[in-house]
């Protein structure tokens, strides 16, 4: 039996996981139920934010403005941010 390459690199950074490390993973459920109960108790909390956190609003938009940027798929709220921080800096939304 050959001896798997440990999942962490020597200053501690987990290494690219390969297919074969794949095969040797169990799912969550599989786990002991001891092992579940100690690995649901260690989550850390969120570090601070980089980025200027954004502020959390509602706002009543028409049917039409929502369809135009829900069409674009996933990040439509983003892309609506940009265009309406491109009006505020006086640029020409594209």
């Amino acid at each position: 039996m050959t001896k798997r390459k440990p999942l962490t690199h020597e200053e501690g950074d987990v290494r690219e996981i390969t297919a074969e490390d794949l095969k040797h993973f169990k799912p969550f459920k599989d786990l002991p139920l001891e092992m579940q109960e100690t690995l649901k108790s260690v989550r850390r909390p969120r570090g601070p934010q980089v980025e200027p956190t954004k502020k959390r609003i509602t706002i009543r938009l028409s049917q039409e403005v929502l369809d135009h940027f829900r069409s674009g798929g996933k990040g439509w709220q983003t892309r609506l941010d940009q265009v309406l921080l491109d009006v505020v800096h006086g640029k020409k939304p594209a």
